[in-house]
């Protein structure tokens, strides 16, 4: 189901919670929502939706890949200054994201994962993970 998209700071600057398997309907939630808004976002996490768990939907080799409890494992020490938006906030600004990051995940089948991102997609996932710990840009 499509989901309105929360804009209370307050809200979104609250702690996510691991997900289990009884969070699989979020899933769901999150691939409706970030596909009606397919044209102006890259990435979501499950708090921009009102649930406060750790999922994330980002657009991968040009495909949404879902992550259930997902940890950078890995940074690169090459990092770089860069200008974001976020659906849940107006305008955009500055933040600081390594180059290349090592995430280990479940996907939507809750199978485990372990996968290398570079540039832009780390940039994507490293911005999602951050609204887990009410990180706003």
């Amino acid at each position: 189901m499509v989901k309105n998209i929360v804009t209370d700071t307050m809200f979104l600057m609250q702690k996510s919670e691991p997900a289990t398997k009884s969070d699989e309907y979020i899933i769901t939630d999150l691939l409706d929502t970030i596909t009606a808004n397919r044209d102006h976002c890259v990435g979501m996490a499950a708090n921009m939706i009102g649930f406060r768990k750790k999922i994330i939907v980002v657009l991968v080799d040009g495909e949404y890949t879902v992550m259930v409890n997902p940890e950078i494992v890995e940074k690169s020490k090459q990092i770089y200054e860069t200008m974001e938006s976020c659906l849940s906030l107006i305008g955009s600004r500055p933040a600081t994201r390594h180059k290349n990051i090592t995430v280990e995940y479940l996907d939507k089948k809750f199978k485990p994962k372990k996968r290398r991102f570079n540039d832009f997609e780390a940039q994507v996932i490293q911005h999602e993970i951050d609204h887990f710990d009410g990180i706003l840009i």
